[in-house]
């Protein structure tokens, strides 16, 4: 696949004005500082970091909103602040906590400024609008005034208004931010779809299982600066935390020598009997594969279990390291 998404040497920084008393003093603050990634065409890739770290610095100017201070971004042909108005007919933007859509306008009413908008023809809108509204569940809500919809609701006519012009990309910010359970598994159903489609998605959200559940390669950004680049099982390599193996044994394998557990320390785990339970915490060069066998071949147990670190856990960790 090739680079859908170029980006090199992005720097941007504000300037912050600061009174204390009668004085003003001014503060640059740095919130982009040479930050350089490529994304494929096609893929689905999740943008994360804590408040302030840069997220949406970035895709501000990935949408051609804001111009950089220093650096170049190329999506696909265009330089996004410089073929702006080429550029966003070419792109699906939602911005989770602001709309694109007309307040007091029904919902298939928007739809049809859009198509105008994006001079969408007759016969491809026909198709693709039949599409949204049976994929995204929005039948119901297309007579109703944007302004009467649930949370949910907007946000899924949102994907839909996005999707319009049937762009080969989409930019999305919080989408799933306050939705309930079942909104949320609609959105994600319909991008993990899109996804499937061939459709390049840029996702930037702080709902950790969102990242799981969607993507297929993860930036991380703290303080400006990209820490990681890569799939999310490659995170738990930038941390300590170990994976926890607990095995429960047998009755008659109750009590455990120490001798007979030495091989644990042998192979680099760390373990510790607890009553019935051996508990072993493997870091990242170990696998827990090979000591399952061994624990095997050695006792009879009773139940096994392999608990792997949380990624809300992991991404913690990083932060606090960075």
């Amino acid at each position: 696949m090739d680079d859908f998404i170029e980006v090199k040497e992005l720097q941007k920084n504000y300037t912050v004005y600061e009174r204390t008393g009668l004085k003003r003093k001014k503060r640059i603050v740095r919130a982009l500082r040479n930050v350089d990634f490529t994304v494929k065409r096609g893929e689905f890739l999740g943008y994360i970091g804590p408040n302030g770290a840069g997220k949406s610095t970035t895709i501000k100017i990935l949408t051609g909103i804001m111009v950089p201070d220093h650096g170049t971004v190329r999506v696909d042909k265009w330089c996004p602040w410089k073929n702006r108005k080429e550029y966003v007919k070419n792109i699906g933007v939602v911005f989770g906590q602001k709309t694109q859509m007309w307040w007091d306008l029904p919902v298939k009413d928007t739809y049809t400024l859009l198509k105008a908008l994006y001079k969408v023809p007759d016969d491809k809108y026909r198709k693709h609008i039949k599409y949204l509204i049976e994929r995204l569940h929005l039948s119901e809500i297309l007579n109703q005034p944007v302004r009467q919809l649930s949370l949910g609701q907007r946000m899924r006519a949102e994907l839909a208004a996005a999707m319009i012009h049937d762009p080969d990309i989409l930019f999305l910010d919080e989408p799933t931010i306050g939705l309930d359970v079942v909104s949320k598994h609609r959105v994600q159903d319909f991008l993990m779809e899109l996804n499937r489609q061939g459709k390049t998605i840029f996702l930037t959200t702080h709902d950790l299982k969102d990242i799981e559940t969607l993507c297929n390669e993860i930036l991380i950004i703290n303080h400006g600066t990209l820490i990681y680049k890569g799939k999310v099982p490659g995170l738990k390599a930038l941390t300590d935390i170990p994976t926890v193996i607990r095995a429960t044994l047998k009755e008659s394998y109750k009590k455990v020598s120490s001798e007979s557990l030495r091989f644990l320390s042998e192979i680099g785990g760390t373990y510790h009997q607890e009553r019935d339970e051996i508990v072993v915490k493997l870091h990242n060069k170990e696998r827990p594969g090979e000591i399952a066998k061994r624990l095997f071949q050695k006792f009879e147990i009773e139940d096994f279990r392999v608990e792997e670190p949380d990624i809300e856990e992991i991404i913690k960790a990083i932060y606090r390291q960075n």
